[in-house]
C-alpha cells in the first residue's frame, strides 16, 4: 500500500511540475510546430527526419488533451522528461533579447515560451 501511495504522490508532483513549466496551450504548440522556425531547431535522429523536440511537442499536445485520470505510464515518463529538459535549458538562458533565438525556438518545441 505504501508503494502505491508514493507512486501516486510522485505522479501528482510530476503532473504539477509539468503544468508549471509548460506554459503554452495545445493549440499554440500545434500552431508553433507547423511553423518553419520550429523545424529549424533540435537534434534530428536521421537525415531530414523530425527533431526530438518536435516529436516531444506532439506528445505534449496529446498529454494536454487528456484528463489526469487518463494519463498512462508513457505520458508520465514523458512529462518527467519535459520537466527535466525545460529546467536544464531555462537555466542556460542567453543574454539579451531572446525573441528570435534558437534557444527560444527549441524551448517552444517542448511547450515553453520564455517570452510569455
Amino acid at each position: 500500500m505504501s508503494d502505491q501511495r508514493s507512486d501516486d504522490d510522485g505522479d501528482a508532483a510530476t503532473v504539477r511540475a509539468f503544468h508549471e513549466v509548460v506554459n503554452m496551450t495545445a493549440a499554440k504548440i500545434e500552431h508553433w510546430l507547423d511553423s518553419a522556425d520550429s523545424k529549424k531547431v533540435g537534434f534530428k535522429e536521421g537525415e531530414g527526419g523530425e527533431s526530438v523536440g518536435h516529436r516531444s511537442g506532439r506528445h505534449i499536445i496529446k498529454i494536454l488533451g487528456k484528463k489526469k485520470a487518463d494519463l498512462d505510464a508513457d505520458d508520465l515518463a514523458h512529462m518527467k522528461k519535459v520537466v527535466g529538459y525545460l529546467h536544464r535549458h531555462l537555466a542556460q538562458r542567453p543574454h539579451g533579447d531572446v525573441s528570435e533565438t534558437r534557444w527560444r525556438y527549441s524551448l517552444m518545441n517542448w511547450g515553453h515560451d520564455p517570452a510569455r
